[in-house]
């Protein structure tokens, strides 16, 4: 299997489905409650798992029962968390998170601000089967330590862009960045996302894209802004639409695809979990997506593994201009 790793958040989520929309000041009674592991790079990884990759995830966890709950369901998922780090003393993440009616969701997470930033204990070199490396906004300075050793071995980066980053520099250590459309308003101060894009492509080397829900993906690819549409699915719960998102983008990545058809199986993958109720527990396997894929007159095996991207990955620590 080919190998990507993930690295950020893991989060325990605690899901609560109400039938209409939330008014502030009121009390709602939900529907249905649900429990899940989440989290931007934890969300990715299983993605990563479910579409037939090997998906390793860095993440630190508190010392807590919390912890442990997260860490035994991630594990069960046939996520590698041996990388991970329990820290004596902390908080684990968790998350109270709303699912109205049309499928929006509402997230409270917390964070312990005592979690270690600096990530001294991580390995000095990635394990040797890695294809990808994926980080998140979440652990900047854990993203930062992979990204250089992904750089370093040439292999695709992937930032998960789905905030504003305090640590700019990330843009350009990354090979291909996506993000939310929140965080690219968030970058540049502008609503409209081709400008937004281009804005910074004056300024950063990598791949840029922006993911905007049902308005599908906007990427800029040869100094054009191509436009990717995203499927037309009635969407139940877009709790981890994003974090899946990347998560299969980079496993494309990883195969050899280039970006088109990364973001191609990327949309897929999103679009059918957001058919789903249950947060990353929706998320789909390999031959669901391909089926969809099929459906809506797609192949994507006729890119084999020796396509090559647009956008050359750093060879050497250098990172080469397209």
């Amino acid at each position: 299997m080919i190998e990507v790793v993930t690295i950020g958040i893991a989060v325990l989520d605690e899901i609560f489905a109400i039938p209409g929309s939330i008014t502030p000041g009121e009390k709602h009674r939900a529907g249905a409650i649900r429990t899940v592991v989440g989290g931007n790079a934890t969300n990715a990884a299983l993605a990563i798992a479910r579409l037939g990759g090997q998906a390793r995830l860095i993440a630190r966890l508190g010392d807590d029962a919390t912890g442990d709950t997260i860490r035994h369901r991630i594990d069960a998922l046939g996520i590698d968390t041996s990388l991970s780090k329990v820290v004596p003393g902390c908080a684990s993440s968790r998350s109270a998170i709303v699912i109205e009616g049309n499928g929006d969701r509402t997230i409270f997470n917390y964070i312990d601000p005592a979690l270690p930033d600096i990530p001294d204990w991580l390995p000095a070199d990635l394990p040797a089967g890695t294809r990808a490396v994926l980080g998140d906004t979440r652990w900047e300075a854990g993203t930062r330590h992979v990204f250089t050793l992904a750089r370093a071995r040439g292999i695709p980066a992937v930032f998960d862009g789905d905030r504003m980053p305090e640590d700019r520099g990330l843009i350009d250590l990354a090979t291909h960045v996506a993000f939310s459309a929140q965080g690219l308003a968030e970058m540049t101060g502008s609503p409209d996302l081709a400008e937004g894009l281009r804005q910074l492509a004056r300024v950063h080397r990598s791949f840029l894209a922006v993911t905007d829900g049902a308005n599908g993906v906007f990427a800029l690819m040869d100094g054009d802004i191509r436009h990717f549409p995203a499927f037309a699915v009635p969407a139940v719960d877009t709790l981890g639409a994003g974090d899946v998102w990347h998560g299969a983008f980079a496993l494309a990545l990883a195969e050899g695809r280039d970006e088109a058809k990364a973001i191609l199986l990327a949309n897929a993958t999103a679009a059918l979990k957001c058919t789903r109720p249950g947060g990353s527990a929706g998320t789909p396997d390999r031959r669901e997506v391909e089926a969809f894929l099929a459906l809506h007159g797609h192949d994507l095996e006729r890119v084999t593994s020796r396509s090559r991207s647009r956008y050359p990955l750093p060879r050497r620590g250098r990172f080469h201009p397209r």
